[in-house]
């Protein structure tokens, strides 16, 4: 039997997307950050292991304040499956840029692991990608910020 129902890993994905909707518009990750327990672990391949919900706040609190990661706006899921037996959640998350202001749409995806541990709060997140694209992204990004400012 499974820990945890169906409903309930519904209600805290949908939780962890509305918080980072608000993160990404207000700049403020903290309540993002709340949602872990206190001895999560959260693997970022890039900037790598981060133990605990205080080490966690930091980095992204830190990380999303940099530019160019403070544009980093938008996190729309574009698919997700529930593992209501291990209480898994496994998502493709669009990581999307603000407006350059020429109205292109500039995003680059990872896939993202989710393991909960009740009360609306996740023991576990590990986003799994490939930078290149990224890069990629984040090159056509600033290219047409500047071609946008260069033109207003």
């Amino acid at each position: 039997m499974a820990r945890y129902s169906r409903a309930e890993l519904e209600i805290a994905f949908d939780n962890y997307r509305r918080l980072a909707r608000e993160a990404g518009a207000s700049g403020d990750w903290n309540a993002w950050a709340d949602q872990f327990t206190e001895d999560a672990t959260y693997i970022e391949h890039l900037f790598g292991t981060f133990g605990g919900r205080e080490a966690i706040r930091r980095w992204i609190t830190t990380t999303m304040a940099q530019s160019p990661n403070r544009e980093m706006k938008f996190f729309p899921v574009e698919w997700y499956v529930i593992d209501d037996e291990k209480g898994w959640v496994v998502a493709q998350v669009w990581n999307r840029m603000a407006d350059p202001g020429d109205g292109s749409l500039h995003q680059a995806y990872n896939f993202t692991l989710l393991k909960y541990a009740g009360n609306l709060q996740w023991s576990y997140e590990e986003d799994i990608y490939n930078p290149q694209p990224f890069q990629t992204m984040l090159r056509a990004w600033f290219a047409a910020k500047k071609t946008a400012g260069a033109s207003a």
